[in-house]
């Protein structure tokens, strides 16, 4: 009796030994499976922000270059209407220097005419009507030239208007840049310090880095644009005179 008394003690004992191992086992278990979880999320968590930050850059560089291209194409509308403003008021100056000279040819041969008819006078006609011409000869090219040259400052002062006000427009946009750049810097500033754990400070201190070095460029580009000197038109070439010595309808005059 007490050898069955002491064996079902001792069964007693071993069932428990076995229940406490399985507990511990099973408490192993979920310590392991919670690390895991944790070690999952905290991954989870770091590639996360790594693809944030990824498609903060891509966005910023694409924004870049449309902005890069948008600046390049504003320049060559900028050249374009400037070339050709100079080719119309070229191509107007000829056409009404063609037709003065042709007005001036026409007195001259009407005047001659006239002398011809009249013997006597030829002489003195002829002297007057060649003083004549090149009184009207030399004021037709006062004339064109003093028009010439309004229309050509004119046309300076439309073009350097337009690229003022596309130079103030880029430097607006590049200040902009520069505003958005140090508030963003100033808000991953407030997160960093307010920041609960290190894993969150070290992500945000390298977008803090990041951020500085965006807005050091953008300080930079504000102020190179900001000091950068307004192109100025190329002066038209001047048309080569091709009339013979003494002549006085010639238009060179």
């Amino acid at each position: 009796m007490a050898e069955q008394k002491e064996s079902s003690v001792l069964f007693s004992l071993k069932e428990l030994m076995s229940l406490e191992e399985n507990r511990i086992k099973e408490e192993e278990a979920d310590k392991e499976a919670v690390a895991r979880a944790e070690a999952d999320a905290k991954a989870a968590a770091e590639r996360a922000a790594r693809e944030a930050e990824e498609r903060r850059l891509r966005t910023e560089e694409e924004a870049r270059r449309v902005e890069e291209q948008r600046r390049k194409e504003e320049a060559a509308r900028l050249e374009a209407i400037r070339h050709g403003e100079l080719e119309k008021a070229r191509a107007e100056t000829e056409h009404r220097s063609r037709m003065e000279a042709l007005a001036a040819q026409q007195a001259h041969e009407q005047q001659i005419a006239a002398l011809n008819s009249d013997q006597g006078k030829k002489r003195l006609k002829l002297v007057v009507g060649i003083i004549s011409a090149v009184l009207v000869v030399g004021a037709v090219g006062i004339g064109i030239k003093m028009s010439n040259n309004a229309k050509e400052q004119q046309l300076k002062d439309q073009i350097a208007a337009a690229e003022k006000a596309a130079t103030e427009k880029q430097l607006s946009e590049l200040k902009s840049q520069f505003d958005d750049a140090q508030k963003h810097q100033e808000e991953l500033e407030r997160q960093r310090d307010s920041a609960k754990d290190e894993a969150t400070r070290a992500r945000l201190e390298a977008e803090l880095s990041k951020a500085k070095q965006d807005t050091a460029k953008a300080s930079a580009a504000v102020q190179q644009r900001g000091t950068a000197p307004a192109a100025k038109p190329p002066r038209a070439a001047g048309k080569p005179c091709s009339c013979p010595p003494g002549d006085p309808l010639c238009s060179c005059l």
